[in-house]
């Protein structure tokens, strides 16, 4: 069964009546209806992570909810992307996800982005974003899944924000070419994250996607990512960082862990980024530092710990003819901190290597096979002292349209 929260149309519908408002404001001529420039597109991922598995209780929450215990084929992502250039100035952008997990059951359907854009000049490089997007704070968390080479995104940086979104109010700036050269890397097959601006400055929530705010304090964001050219190469180095006050929910949270009084912690983080794109050899690599809520196992309380933790790709791109591609590379990734929207905060140690290869037949199929060698030490008042460590072989396919 298949079902969309009967919120995602009202958003979709308060989108579209804003933005076509704005948009008899914006000398839009009467032919050039905002209908004519709607678009829909999407992407389906079906894994199966049990070849060569050594330890089924090996696992990752955040990643894959098959991965590990009794797990079988699965339906990670269903994704349809609803856009349009309604006018000059205005842009909406609505993606439901229909493979949510809603307490144990699969494939209800989920809003993962619910935005529009204000162009703020007549050619858009100074916009504002507001609504449900991406946060900008990292340069893996802003490629999209449909383009990220490992099947997830490392636990370093993903750990920072749930579901790498939530409800804010963000303003971007680039220059027109340097718009053009973000999309042209992400649509040309060079795995770019889409155009986030070279500068982002906002505020959010700061409890996560499709999750209410519960304390009065907003987080604040600011990343500067540059791409430039040197000969066939495009290299693009990033900084960005983030600081706010997150509150545990009591369903984080299990009966006996000690708590601050108000559940509220300092929740703050800074990274570097590095990516040169696969013109033919890629590098991507970040690590980020900082402080957040974690399970100490020493005192059975949820405190305010140091975080670190990055990861380190190499990739290579193969064109053996004009739409047929291959895609290996490897990476390894560490992360030693909390993960704040899991139960407790739960405290991890992460330490793991992944070989993989991406096939592309066309552009509307891939199929990626990664070997993942993994140490994961996760733990949480209920389940303490519990490193895992394993091997294992996963798949996953993919349709775009």
């Amino acid at each position: 069964m298949i079902t969309l929260r009967s919120n995602a149309l009202a958003v979709l519908l308060v989108l579209v009546t804003c933005a076509s408002s704005y948009s008899q404001n914006d000398n839009s001529s009467e032919e050039d209806k905002w209908y004519d420039k709607f678009k829909i597109r999407g992407y389906v991922q079906v894994r199966y992570n049990r070849l060569l598995e050594t330890n089924p209780k090996l696992g990752c929450e955040q990643c894959d909810a098959s991965w590990g215990g009794d797990g079988g084929l699965f339906l990670r992502r269903v994704r349809l992307v609803f856009s349009g250039q309604i006018s000059n100035r205005v842009y909406f952008y609505l993606q439901p996800d229909f493979a949510s997990d809603v307490t144990g059951e699969l494939n209800f359907g989920q809003i993962r982005d619910a935005y529009f854009d204000l162009g703020l000049d007549p050619k858009n490089e100074f916009r504002i974003r507001l609504g449900q997007s991406k946060i900008p704070y990292g340069f893996e968390n802003m490629q999209s899944s449909r383009h990220r080479l490992p099947l997830d995104r490392a636990d370093g940086l993903n750990s920072a924000i749930k579901n790498e979104r939530d409800v804010g109010a963000i303003f971007y700036w680039a220059p027109d070419e340097k718009r053009q050269l973000f999309t042209s890397l992400a649509q040309d097959g060079y795995k770019g994250s889409g155009d986030y601006g070279v500068f982002a400055f906002g505020v959010f929530n700061g409890q996560g996607a499709n999750t209410s705010e519960a304390n009065k304090s907003m987080h604040v964001v600011a990343r500067l990512s540059y791409p430039f050219e040197i000969g066939d190469q495009v290299v693009e180095p990033g900084v960005q960082a983030y600081a706010g006050k997150y509150e545990m929910m009591e369903g984080q949270l299990s009966d006996g862990v000690k708590t601050n009084a108000d559940l509220n912690y300092a929740d703050r983080r800074a990274a570097a980024s590095f990516v040169l794109y696969p013109k033919p050899l890629g590098i991507q690599a970040e690590y980020n530092i900082g402080k957040g809520p974690e399970f100490n196992t020493a005192t059975d309380s949820i405190e305010v710990r140091k975080l670190h933790g990055g990861y380190f790709m190499i990739s290579y791109l193969m064109k053996l003819k004009e739409d047929h591609v291959l895609m290996p590379f490897a990476r390894a990734h560490y992360y030693d901190g909390g993960k704040k929207h899991e139960l407790d905060a739960r405290s991890y140690r992460v330490k793991e290597l992944e070989f993989g290869i991406e096939w592309q037949p066309v552009k509307q199929f891939e199929l990626v096979a990664m070997y993942t060698i993994s140490s994961r030490r996760f733990e949480d008042f209920i389940q303490q002292d519990n490193r895992q460590t394993g091997n294992l072989l996963r798949l996953q396919a993919q349709l775009n349209f």
